[in-house]
């Protein structure tokens, strides 16, 4: 068997021209399906609780930030690390407001993973329209 180097994946920084927080705010690495019933994604956030998560839906923006507990980090010398440690950012502009029912978006956090589901508005589901002579 071959010997192979690992090379580490580049970690992504937030650029934003407008700072509230001082320091660096990483990007989350997510997966985004939709079918008929809305649209989900998943954020890969290992070592978040659901208190240091915070998802917000303003101006038709779907903001998803928080930071690693760095307490579990305390002490430890890594060898090798891939996932990004302290703040986390990441902003999606979502197709259209009226779309999705924003009341009934549902967020939780399992296993290292948050899950974010956006059902569509009723309003905005495909309907059959009967015609009439």
């Amino acid at each position: 068997m071959a010997e192979r180097e690992l090379t580490a994946k580049e970690k992504q920084e937030v650029e934003e021209r407008n700072r509230t927080r001082p320091g660096r705010a990483y990007v989350p690495d997510v997966d985004i399906r939709e079918d008929e019933g809305g649209m989900s994604l998943w954020a890969d956030l290992p070592g978040v609780s659901q208190e240091n998560v915070r998802v917000d839906i303003e101006d038709n923006v779907l903001t998803i930030e928080g930071e690693v507990d760095l307490k579990q980090y305390e002490g430890l010398r890594p060898l090798y690390t891939e996932y990004n440690v302290g703040r986390f950012l990441r902003r999606f502009t979502l197709p259209v407001s009226s779309r999705f029912d924003h009341d009934r978006v549902i967020a939780r956090v399992s296993l290292g993973v948050l899950e974010i589901r956006l059902p569509v508005a009723e309003a905005a589901k495909p309907r059959r329209i009967s015609v009439t002579g």
